[in-house]
């Protein structure tokens, strides 16, 4: 793509409340003046705002605050004038019911700080699952020059010789306890182990993922993805980020001129490359709607469809986020993407140069990591997206992370009709369930739970556990962690709190998947299930008031990305009128 960037000097938005010597003008700058700045910082140059997502109650982001005295560095070096401003964290490890509900409410936190502020550009400032997508669609519907710095990954985690990933061993061990395999004490012992350093989950989980997808994009500069949260390298990268906004305000480069069609094709494949979390599919869906970007399931499918994972990591494989960096990091992905015919290499980064430029000379270190195409972990990776009368929306599987007997299966129906009723179920002995059954989730979609939550990574029965079974198929409209692992289609839509077939699943209902033909399918006939449609009636609570009833109200359904449908491609950064 070609870019041509803006004149230099013009004046900038920012200049609506510093410029000039009227009683606004004079109002705003004093204000800001009783911080200690002197006068000669209003005169024109860029501010840029530090959208900061730090928070002591999100972990993955509480090294967030020495990042950005790193990039408040780059700003005055470049000639910017930085302010940080705390914004809407959103995080995976404490917000009840999840993380996902806050998405959007992060998202239009950040637009109306970005839009409502004196701000010329910005620097995202992210980590955790959900900071990354709302910054990004916040940025997205602002489209004011923006660029992402992410926390980066813990270091690996250990425990008795054997690396511990985040989350991915979490789900492990708690399988094992349940199979009386590990003790509580051992697992108890394990917890320390697996968060030894700031930073997000060292997994390819949604975390690390979603960096991959900014630096895909070409939203972060590159090599930002993997370096680790407590490496020096990752100081080094703020700096950097913080010097190249001031010049990419002054050129005009802006969220649109990067992020586009080419750009999330080259995401989606880069996905399916790395082995990367089924989150990816709500978010990035979610930040093309909010760019004005025609993103559909079908690209995913598209684009996915034939990519081999090459990235030996944790879920799909064996490794962790530290050896993903040692090994050259997703530069390497995107160099073999090239190569492959696979990237579209003209496309636009925040560096200025073409994503390809900035690859092209990178280097694997280690292709146990890294792997050569022909070694792939699956050679049919990326994200799978199944139709049916069971999905007539889609749902969504990832492959690398699934047991390739269970690709192709038809089993009975174990239905649960929300996440407490399976709670109360699961664990009993007299559940009639063997490991050829389906397990079905209902009511845990963007409405059902609400907010989609990561549960659709079913633990299994304990008597199925212990006759040695690690995996069964089970569907739900829900979500699951990016650290999570097996046969678990994801996302089925419409979702059954809307009425979709899901919702009129039963007991013993016969349940038939094909991963390679794209299939996901209820066997009953059309009049069966046109009969069942007719009588059902929601069953979910119905929130009253607050922020719960407007997400009720307005969110999307999961094939569209779980936003607001009032907030898709409303792009501009119009300054307000000033009040004073």
């Amino acid at each position: 793509m070609t870019f041509k960037p803006a004149s230099w000097p013009r004046k900038l938005r920012s200049q609506a409340w510093y410029g000039g010597n009227s009683r606004d003008t004079i109002y705003h700058r004093g204000w800001l003046k009783n911080q200690g700045y002197p006068h000669d910082l209003f005169d024109g140059r860029p501010v840029i705002g530090i959208m900061n997502t730090w928070s002591e109650l999100t972990p993955c982001n509480g090294h967030l605050n020495e990042l950005a005295e790193k990039v408040k560095a780059g700003i005055w070096e470049a000639g910017g004038f930085p302010v940080e401003v705390p914004v809407f964290s959103a995080s995976e490890n404490t917000f009840r019911p999840t993380a996902m509900m806050y998405r959007n409410l992060a998202a239009m936190a950040v637009e109306e700080a970005m839009r409502g502020q004196p701000i010329d550009g910005a620097v995202l400032m992210v980590g955790c699952d959900k900071t990354t997508p709302s910054l990004l669609m916040g940025a997205a519907s602002t489209d004011i020059p923006s660029i992402v710095v992410t926390g980066g990954p813990m270091l690996n985690g250990w425990f008795r010789g054997e690396r511990i990933g985040s989350g991915t061993h979490l789900w492990k061990f708690s399988e094992a306890v349940k199979a009386g395999e590990m003790t509580q004490d051992n697992f108890l012992e394990a917890e320390q182990a697996m968060s030894r350093s700031s930073g997000t989950c060292n997994t390819m989980g949604t975390a690390s993922t979603m960096a991959s997808m900014a630096e895909a994009l070409g939203m972060a500069l590159s090599g930002n993805a993997a370096i680790p949260a407590v490496d020096s390298r990752r100081r080094v990268m703020a700096q950097m980020s913080g010097r190249r906004i001031v010049q990419m305000v002054k050129d005009d480069l802006k969220p649109s001129d990067i992020m586009t069609k080419q750009a999330f094709e080259n995401a989606i494949r880069t996905n399916g490359a790395i082995g990367g979390s089924t989150n990816a599919v709500v978010h990035l869906l979610a930040i093309a709607g909010r760019v004005g970007v025609d993103l559909t399931l079908d690209d995913w499918d598209r684009c996915g469809r034939d990519m081999a994972t090459i990235v030996n990591l944790m879920p799909s494989g064996k490794y962790l986020m530290e050896e993903f960096f040692y090994a050259g990091g997703l530069p390497v992905v995107l160099k073999h993407l090239g190569e492959a015919g696979r990237l579209h290499k003209e496309a636009l980064t925040v560096s200025g140069s073409t994503i390809w430029d900035e690859v092209k000379e990178a280097r694997n270190w280690n292709e146990d990591v890294i792997l050569p195409v022909e070694k792939a972990l699956t050679q049919q990776g990326g994200i799978a997206v199944l139709k049916g009368n069971l999905a007539p929306r889609g749902a969504v599987i990832k492959p690398s992370a699934a047991t390739p007997s269970l690709m192709r299966h038809r089993g009975r129906a174990v239905v649960f009709e929300d996440i407490d009723d399976y709670k109360a179920r699961i664990g009993d002995d007299a559940l009639d369930i063997d490991e050829n059954c389906v397990m079905v989730l209902k009511n845990c979609g963007p409405k059902g739970y609400p907010g989609m939550a990561e549960v659709g990574n079913m633990g299994l029965p304990p008597k199925v556990l212990k006759k040695g079974i690690t995996d069964m198929v089970r569907i739900s409209d829900a979500r699951m962690s990016g650290t999570a692992y097996g046969t678990v289609i994801l996302h089925t839509s419409p979702e059954a709190a809307s009425g979709g077939p899901l919702a009129v699943v039963k007991n013993g209902d016969m349940i038939e998947i094909d991963v390679e033909a794209r299939r996901l399918h209820l066997d009953i006939s059309d009049a069966e299930l046109e009969a069942r449609m007719a009588v059902w009636k929601p069953s979910h609570e119905q929130p009253q008031s607050g922020y719960a009833k407007l997400f009720q109200d307005t969110v999307e359904g999961a094939d569209t990305g779980a936003d607001f449908d009032f907030l898709k491609g409303c792009r501009g950064a119009a300054v307000g009128k000033d009040s004073h």
